[in-house]
């Protein structure tokens, strides 16, 4: 049977060894990040049952040192015990299995991994600037949060001008273009509520609007959690 609505689970601090790798698959994530949302937005439109496992790398206790050496999110632990980590595989790992959310023209399958780059790219200027405004405020750099505003900005404008008339990247109306451009959009809202995207990018509204309709977005709007002070 399957779960349209995973179970979440709130992790606390454990031994070594301890994880469980019994069936279903679990997803460990970060409640802010887009990529673990990406993640998390391919299995349900997918209809994989799994179960996702809340976890913050910033804290001592984080059990993602034991799955991924890099210690990040999102992992996927799958049925049988293998590990996938980083969201671009996690989702063509996702795709070979259950094809459906790239189209089968090439160029077009190129045009939503473009997408997914630049997307993605965003977000990671977004995590940059959000972690260089934990340092005291003498101590930042204004020249690098200068470098990250203009690389937000440039990509929300780029995604922009490449969507159709149809309010999608390809003819393919939902695939991984528009997945990652959602969990960009929803990340932009919650660590970089200072950008008015919506008046710079009218066309990306009306597709995060139809994004946010669908039970896959609404199950997964991010959250923030607590990270250190970067001195």
């Amino acid at each position: 049977m399957v779960s349209k609505e995973p179970c979440v689970v709130f992790i606390s601090p454990v031994c070594p060894g301890t994880i469980d790798y019994a069936f279903p698959m679990k997803l460990y994530i970060a409640s802010p990040s887009p990529f673990a949302r990406k993640a998390r937005v391919t299995l349900l439109e997918k209809q994989v049952p799994h179960d996702v496992v809340i976890d913050n790398p910033w804290q001592p206790g984080s059990q993602i040192k034991e799955l991924n050496p890099l210690a990040k999110i999102p992992t996927l632990v799958l049925d049988d015990g293998r590990v996938l980590h980083d969201s671009k595989v996690i989702f063509e790992y996702l795709e070979l299995e259950n094809p459906g959310h790239l189209p089968e023209n090439k160029r077009d399958k190129i045009i939503h991994r473009l997408t997914e780059v630049v997307a993605d790219g965003i977000c990671d200027a977004v995590v940059m600037t959000f972690l260089e405004n934990q340092r005291p405020e003498a101590s930042r750099s204004q020249f690098w949060l200068g470098r990250q505003a203009d690389k937000i900005r440039a990509g929300v404008h780029e995604l922009e001008q490449q969507l159709l008339p149809s309010g999608s990247f390809t003819v393919l109306e939902f695939g991984l273009a528009e997945i990652a451009t959602g969990c960009m959009l929803g990340y932009l809202d919650l660590r970089y509520p200072s950008y008015n995207w919506r008046s710079d990018a009218p066309h990306l509204l009306k597709l995060y609007e139809r994004l946010m309709q669908r039970a896959s977005f609404q199950q997964t709007i991010p959250t923030a959690q607590e990270v250190p002070v970067n001195q």
